[in-house]
């Protein structure tokens, strides 16, 4: 890798060129045959790999991470449970609380189809200090927000 400096406007050229094609990368990631009948969309797969990631949780931190509203991921796990995608149970601490979790017949899949991507990243990050990471995930969230502006 360079460490030669980048001119904004050649780092534009080079993301103009390289986020499409990451994109289709991605898209091309083979969904496991026992998930392909589920209609996932884009929102079921982030609500996947924090629980794949993070473990059992519950609807609140789920809504909190999604940054979405407690019923919209209410209506996820409803509908993914009824898959048997995911599992509830109560939380035993509070039994108010619900705990999510991957279903254990969908662990294997999920965690190979999903860990293609965490393993891409975690090669991309490791080499960066804690600092660099901030200053790319932060840059990601800004080109993410302005892109929606």
């Amino acid at each position: 890798m360079s460490t030669d400096g980048l001119s904004v406007d050649d780092g534009i050229r080079t993301l103009l060129l390289l986020m499409p094609r990451m994109v289709g990368r991605v898209k091309r990631i083979r969904i496991p045959d026992e998930l392909q009948s589920l209609s996932l969309a884009p929102r079921h797969l982030s609500l996947l790999a924090y629980l794949l990631f993070d473990g059992p949780t519950t609807v609140n931190e789920l809504a909190t991470r999604l940054e979405v509203a407690p019923a919209t991921v209410s209506l996820m796990v409803g509908d993914l449970s009824r898959k048997g995608v995911l599992e509830r149970r109560e939380d035993d601490a509070d039994r108010r609380r619900t705990i999510v979790s991957i279903a254990g017949a969908h662990q294997a899949s999920i965690e190979e189809w999903l860990g293609q991507g965490a393993g891409a990243w975690r090669k991309a990050l490791e080499p960066l200090t804690p600092e660099q990471r901030r200053m790319f995930v932060d840059t990601l969230l800004t080109y993410e927000r302005e892109v929606g502006a």
